[in-house]
C-alpha cells in the first residue's frame, strides 16, 4: 500500500504539514518496500484549485491513503471519489504519523 503524507521537509523525521493543498511536499511511503519518494507540490503557487491539483498528484502517485492535517471539501470529495482514505495527523512527524496509522490511532476524515 502507498501512503501519502503532507510534509514540511524531505524525510520521515519532517513534520506533517497541516495544510493539504498548499503543503510544501508529499512523501509517498510504500508499506511493502519501506521506500519513500518525495514529490514537490506544484499546487503551492496556484491562484486557485490548489486542493484539486494536490489530489490529482496523490492519485497519480498511486496512494490509497492520505495523512495530513486538514483537507478542504473539494479535495476531500476528489480523493474519496478516487477511493483514497484520508486521516488527520496534527502536530506529528511523518514517522510518528506512520506509527499512529499502523496502530489504528488516527482519525479518518470522512468530510471536510
Amino acid at each position: 500500500m502507498k501512503i501519502a503524507f503532507t510534509t514540511t521537509g524531505p524525510d520521515l523525521a519532517s513534520a506533517v504539514d497541516p495544510r493539504f493543498g498548499r503543503a510544501a511536499h508529499f512523501l509517498i511511503f510504500d508499506t511493502e518496500t519501506d521506500d519513500a519518494v518525495l514529490i514537490d507540490n506544484d499546487g503551492t503557487v496556484a491562484a486557485q484549485g490548489a486542493g484539486i491539483k494536490a489530489a490529482e498528484t496523490i492519485v497519480r502517485a498511486g496512494a490509497t491513503v492520505l495523512i495530513t492535517g486538514e483537507c478542504g471539501p473539494k479535495a476531500t470529495g476528489a480523493l474519496h471519489a478516487a477511493g483514497t482514505k484520508i486521516y488527520s495527523a496534527k502536530s506529528m512527524s511523518v514517522s510518528e504519523a506512520l506509527a499512529a496509522f499502523r496502530a489504528g490511532r488516527l482519525t479518518e476524515l470522512t468530510a471536510a
